[in-house]
Order: structure tokens, then sequence, then C-alpha cells
């Protein structure tokens, strides 16, 4: 079996930066590092679908990182969360944003900046298994 790759740890010792408690970051500071790691993601798995125009591959990926999508995604995948991802969700939703959303309802907006959060927090966890786990399921129920 493969062994799980742990890329916040490896930055972490490439950089020889020292430990942090994950809870004590703002739902804002993982959610910052979330919709990296998600966008990456969809990136990821946009590009892998075959070579294209970089415009065609921003606005296929678009589709799925943009907060209506995003918050649609967290619609299908509640009853998936864990008490702890649950409670790392409703921080980052709850949080009070220092950006407006640009193409979405503040609800929308709200509940996307939750599910980037949740992604920030279990990306720094070492758990990217279980985003990836999670947005397969919430792709599925999309369907």
């Amino acid at each position: 079996m493969e062994e799980s790759l742990n890329l916040p740890g490896l930055i972490k010792e490439s950089f020889h930066l020292k430990e942090v408690d994950i809870r004590t970051y703002s739902p804002l500071a993982l959610a910052y590092i979330g919709d990296g790691v998600y966008d990456l993601i969809f990136r990821t798995a946009v590009v892998q679908k075959g070579n294209t125009s970089a415009h065609k591959l921003h606005h296929q990926t678009i589709q799925y990182v943009k907060a209506p999508a995003q918050a649609h995604m967290v619609s299908v995948l509640m009853d998936e969360f864990t008490p702890e991802e649950m409670a790392v969700y409703k921080r980052g939703k709850n949080a009070k944003p220092y950006t407006m959303a640009k193409n979405a309802t503040m609800a929308e907006y709200k509940s996307a900046t939750g599910l980037e959060a949740l992604v920030g927090y279990l990306y720094l966890c070492g758990r990217l298994e279980r985003i990836l786990e999670l947005i397969q399921t919430g792709l599925h129920k999309m369907e």
C-alpha cells in the first residue's frame, strides 16, 4: 500500500517551520489555505482530463470552485461531516468576511468559506485523503 502524501509536513520540514497547533488558526486563515488546496485539486483533475488551452482549463475549473458550486457541494455533504468537521465548517461559515461576494449571495459565500476552512483544516492535519473522499462523495451526490 502506498504511503499517504503529507505535503504540509514536507513543506514544514523543508522550510524549517515550527510546529503550530492547528486549532489556534483563525477560521479565515484556514479558509485561505483551504481555498488554494480546493482550487489545486480541481485544477489537477481538469488538467488530467486532457491538454487544452489555459483559457478553457480556467473556465472548466471555475465551474467547480466558484462560491455557488462550493455552497452546493456543502449542501449535499452535510450528512457526511464528522462532528469535528462540522465544528470547523461552522467556524468558517460564521467568520466575519473581509471581502464581499462578487457573483454569489452572502449565504453562498459564507457556506463556501466554511467549506474552504474545513479543507484547510484537513489539509494542515495531513488528511488529504479525507478531503478527496469528501469531494468525490459530493460530486457523486450532485450528479
